[in-house]
């Protein structure tokens, strides 16, 4: 395998459609890369490089133990992986905010400035796919909240007494709205993130750089 041979790890879906289609318009033939397809590697002719297909939630191991060199990940998955990788371009795509959210029903005062009262929530229990995003909000607030993991239908758990919030992901909001559910605080707002392995980094310098640096242009001309 040539010293420069790349390993990018993509996520399916949306995400995969505009990733191939970035790394398309950076010189790389993609035309290979089905998103209906069953295949999980691709070989990318002339480019010295493949693509595998990851689950989003596990492109940062892959990436931190090295069997992808480069991956596109969202923001909100690096900072709850916290994995030992380089995050080297904001790729704009992919948006999306975490937020807090409760039970239309039992929402805090508002303060003067129109922000939710957040204090009374101290001492209660989130429901959360991200234990670790959540945990770091609370903390920054001086608050104590005890995250509580789950792995999906996160909306369900106020409304049948596991939890009195939910930190969650939203992109329009209506998946709140269906469950009775009103937001009392943005968290922070994610895109996809190109990232790599620290010692590929440096191994492979010019060619992760030289990447970087397309990619930072192109979506530089789209923003």
């Amino acid at each position: 395998m040539p010293k420069n041979y790349l390993t990018i790890a993509l996520p399916k879906g949306k995400l995969l459609t505009d990733s191939v289609a970035l790394l398309t318009e950076a010189g790389l033939d993609c035309r290979s890369v089905e998103n209906d397809s069953r295949k999980l590697l691709f070989d990318l002719p002339g480019s010295e490089a493949r693509i595998i297909i990851c689950r989003p939630t596990d492109i940062p191991t892959y990436v931190e133990q090295g069997a992808a060199d480069i991956g596109f990940v969202g923001k909100d998955t690096v900072i709850e992986q916290n994995k030992d990788v380089a995050e080297l371009v904001d790729l704009k795509f992919g948006y999306c905010r975490f937020v807090v959210a409760m039970p239309e029903e039992s929402l805090p005062q508002k303060l003067p400035d129109g922000l939710y009262d957040l204090s009374v929530l101290n001492h209660k229990r989130a429901a959360t796919k991200f234990p670790r995003v959540a945990q770091l909000f609370f903390n920054e607030h001086g608050m104590q909240v005890t995250p509580i993991k789950l792995h999906g239908n996160i909306e369900l758990a106020p409304r049948v007494g596991l939890a009195e919030m939910i930190v969650d992901i939203v992109s329009t909001g209506k998946t709140l709205k269906e469950n009775n559910l009103a937001e009392v605080a943005q968290i922070l707002e994610a895109t996809s993130r190109m990232i790599a392995n620290r010692v590929s980094y440096r191994v492979k310098y010019e060619r992760i750089q030289g990447l970087a640096e397309k990619m930072r242009v192109l979506v530089q001309q789209y923003d």
